[in-house]
């Protein structure tokens, strides 16, 4: 069989139209802008409209994704969905997106590992597309996360917002001389660390959605550790090194950590993308959602190296690296 290799042709993000300020939050908790910015550097988040849907953020996140590649929606034969806040208990959120979009064929599914959760479904299908199961996938962000939060808790509400990303993926003959496309991952769980970032409430438990609840300065220290050494671990099994990265393009929690990975990785910060200034931190969607901001604005051109990495509850975590 010819040795295939998943590459990204296409990358798009979707935001709700409603933006919530810091200032306006301090109308519904004690809060101010200085202290949010402070901590997390966190300006404004968006906020999905009422009976506006995961999915809907989804699909219309995919649309410009299939834009961005100049293809029909008809041509992918696989989703895989990223979110922690489905539309349903079933069926998957992807399978709702492939409805919408009018795909008939093929197979769609959701992944949970909240934050990372683009960085698991992006390695999934990867996988998938590397042992020619399927030829052509679309790989998407996409939470309602506001859904989740407590809006007393100032700790958790001013750092989430809505949105949604998505990429593109097409399985191609490897090309040994020259590699590209989508180059390696690492991901990783513990699950006895499930209680430092977690949701009070599920389906099994409570029969309810529930809240975030979260040991803030704990997850940022487990946080800067275990994504260095994800990173380091992709690097190691790809055969690159940080001084090769064209772009860092992490999970978007918040500035501190973005800054802290940095900082440990010796990432220069002009190659650093950073979008949790207005988005906030949108858990799956963050990552594709910044990719497709920096590919729109142009700092990010095909041929570049691109490092991601993302932590979240569970914990999970990992890294990626790609060319475009």
């Amino acid at each position: 069989m010819t040795d295939l290799t998943s590459v990204i042709i296409g990358v798009g993000g979707y935001l709700p139209e409603r933006i919530l300020t810091n200032d306006d939050l301090c109308k519904v908790v004690d809060t101010s802008d200085e202290w949010i910015q402070t901590r997390t550097g966190i300006r404004q988040r968006h906020i999905a409209a009422q009976g506006e849907l995961t999915s809907d953020l989804a699909t219309a996140a995919a649309k410009a994704a299939l834009a961005n590649a100049g293809i029909e929606a008809g041509s992918v034969d696989l989703i895989v969905l990223a979110t922690t806040t489905p539309d349903k208990t079933f069926p998957a959120t992807a399978t709702i997106v492939q409805d919408k979009l009018g795909i008939r064929g093929g197979a769609a599914f959701d992944v949970q590992a909240v934050c990372s959760g683009f960085l698991f479904a992006l390695a999934t299908a990867d996988s998938m597309l590397k042992s020619g199961l399927f030829k052509t996938a679309l790989v998407i962000g996409a939470e309602t996360f506001t859904r989740l939060l407590d809006w007393s808790d100032r700790t958790t509400c001013v750092l989430f917002g809505d949105g949604a990303g998505a990429v593109v993926l097409r399985a191609e003959p490897q090309n040994k001389k020259k590699p590209g496309g989508v180059l390696g991952h690492h991901i990783r769980t513990d699950g006895s660390k499930q209680k430092l970032l977690y949701v009070d409430g599920g389906v099994s438990s409570t029969g309810t959605i529930g809240h975030v609840r979260m040991q803030g300065n704990q997850v940022f220290k487990h946080a800067v550790t275990n994504i260095s050494s994800a990173v380091v671990e992709v690097l190691e099994m790809t055969g690159h090194t940080i001084s090769e990265i064209d772009w860092f393009v992490p999970h978007q929690a918040n500035q501190r950590i973005l800054d802290g990975v940095g900082r440990k990785l010796g990432i220069d910060d002009a190659k650093l993308v950073s979008t949790v200034e207005l988005h906030g931190n949108t858990s799956a969607a963050s990552i594709p959602l910044a990719l497709s901001t920096s590919v729109s604005d142009g700092r990010i051109t095909q041929g570049d190296l691109v490092l991601s990495e993302a932590m979240g509850g569970g914990f999970s975590w990992g890294a990626s690296l790609f060319r475009l």
